[in-house]
């Protein structure tokens, strides 16, 4: 975007909800990339005449629960209304939502954005169901048509709705991420984005620099990745200044993202709510939530993970990236903290190093996820005890871990079998060490005459005469006697 312009950027983003059945009905909720089509439908989710929804109360303590996290005001009675628009992927003509009175408002997520931090406000956090699913196909003799898979209609939705607080693409991925990572510390959505349980839209709108007045707001639907979201939102910021420069204006309305070309297209004109001739859902009551609900709801919350990120900074000394690696992923944190108890001695660094490094190295390797490694935290914690103690080096104790990983067995009873503990006596190695500089005679006067490296030879030397037990700070303090 051209200099002298300011962004301002707002996101609904969507969110399936991780229930067994959908909103209304007891249809379950199948993966839609692996389901055959329309095998998860009943009269009530395919718009049946006659039929009557019933409210998933799982949707609504998962709703419950993502809401008080961002700190909204959760409305003790909201309505659920039929948005009535006309698609083929939604088979009553309208969807049932929430709109005058939605489940909750006024909300927070603050997000990190280099070394500062962002507010950003949430407007509103409502329920709805999801629709259909459209695929278009093109046959031998070009004709395009389309197909409809009516698995996903119905099942539960959250939408949330920001304020336009960012201006930037690297504040929006800020905030998009953190909001995954919520909701994947909630256990309400599992953040897939290939399946397509998450999906954007961004509203955008531009305005020159020191204007108090928001510009013409266009809303980029269905953005279903990241990069796509990056993607459009970018052109568009493009695309409206290079036509401000020009002296032209913005028109509202609803666009789409071609891929292909990577370029917005019009949709069609911008709808006004009225155009939704929203009104009450006749068929389903006021959804009346209890303060009690609220309270024991907001009990069980876990931390939030950008608390958790200031917390591993503050109280255990972390920089900001490793603090933000451990923290991204609900599962990863915990781990970190149960290695911590098991610890003789808490090492936070030590431990964040071996998660991070050499136990990631390992999962990936083998294409698994932390939660269910073979090598629980208290293993860990065993071995890194073993190496405070002196017991094994770095390089044993990466030998020990990938054993431990693949048999299950316990640290120290592999160092035991193995032989592998850590030289430490100093007279033991000095006798190693004598004998390897009388060995090389000449290495040893090379090494006096100034060639330094040799230093590093002779310790791979006697690391190699010992099967890598010895002691390194040992040997190294001895070559630097003897030398």
């Amino acid at each position: 975007m051209k200099s002298g312009y300011t962004s301002d950027i707002g996101l609904e983003i969507h969110a399936e909800l991780q229930t067994q059945s959908k909103m209304f009905c007891a249809c379950p909720v199948v993966d839609l990339t692996q389901a055959q089509p329309n095998t998860a439908v009943c009269p009530i989710c395919s718009g049946m005449p006659g039929t009557l929804p019933v409210v998933n109360a799982q949707a609504v303590a998962f709703a419950l629960r993502v809401a008080l996290a961002l700190e909204c005001e959760v409305a003790e009675t909201s309505q659920f209304a039929r948005k009535n628009y006309f698609y083929p992927d939604l088979p009553k003509g309208y969807q049932i939502s929430q709109y005058e009175r939605p489940l909750a408002e006024h909300g927070i997520l603050p997000v990190r954005v280099d070394k500062n931090w962002l507010n950003v406000r949430i407007r509103r956090v409502h329920l709805e169901e999801d629709t259909g699913k459209l695929t278009h196909v093109q046959d031998e003799n070009g004709a395009v048509y389309s197909l409809v898979d009516l698995n996903r209609a119905g099942i539960p939705l959250l939408e949330i709705v920001s304020e336009p607080d960012m201006q930037t693409i690297k504040q929006v991925n800020a905030y998009t991420h953190g909001l995954r990572s919520l909701l994947r510390y909630l256990e309400v959505n599992s953040g897939d984005l290939e399946k397509g349980v998450i999906r954007f839209e961004a509203n955008v709108s531009v305005r020159p620099s020191g204007s108090e007045e928001l510009g013409t707001r266009v809303e980029i639907k269905n953005l279903n990745s990241f990069k796509t979201m990056t993607a459009a939102i970018s052109y568009e910021l493009d695309r409206q200044t290079d036509l401000l420069e020009s002296g032209g204006k913005v028109a509202q309305e609803t666009l789409g993202w071609d891929e292909a070309r990577q370029v917005t297209f019009s949709q069609r004109s911008k709808e006004e709510a009225h155009d939704y001739r929203y009104f009450p859902e006749p068929d389903l009551p006021p959804l009346v939530i209890a303060q009690s609900q609220i309270d024991e709801t907001r009990r069980q919350l876990p931390e939030r993970p950008d608390r958790r990120f200031r917390r591993f900074v503050a109280d255990f000394g972390l920089d900001s990236y490793h603090a933000d690696l451990l923290t991204n992923e609900k599962p990863v944190a915990d781990y970190f903290e149960v290695v911590l108890t098991h610890m003789e001695q808490p090492d936070p660094s030590l431990a964040a190093y071996w998660i991070l490094g050499e136990l990631f190295g390992l999962l990936n390797l083998k294409n698994v996820q932390i939660g269910d490694s073979a090598l629980g935290p208290e293993t860990l914690a065993s071995l890194l005890d073993l190496l405070q103690e002196g017991r094994i080096n770095k390089a044993t104790a990466k030998s020990i871990l990938a054993v431990a990983y693949e048999t299950g067995k316990q640290p120290g009873d592999i160092m035991r079998e193995k032989g592998l503990e850590q030289v430490s006596d100093r007279q033991a190695l000095a006798e190693v060490v004598k004998n390897v500089l009388t060995a090389h005679p000449g290495e040893v006067q090379a090494y006096r005459a100034g060639k330094a490296a040799l230093r590093q030879w002779f310790f791979g030397q006697i690391m190699r005469q010992t099967g890598g037990q010895a002691n390194p700070v040992v040997v190294q303090k001895l070559l630097e006697e003897m030398l």
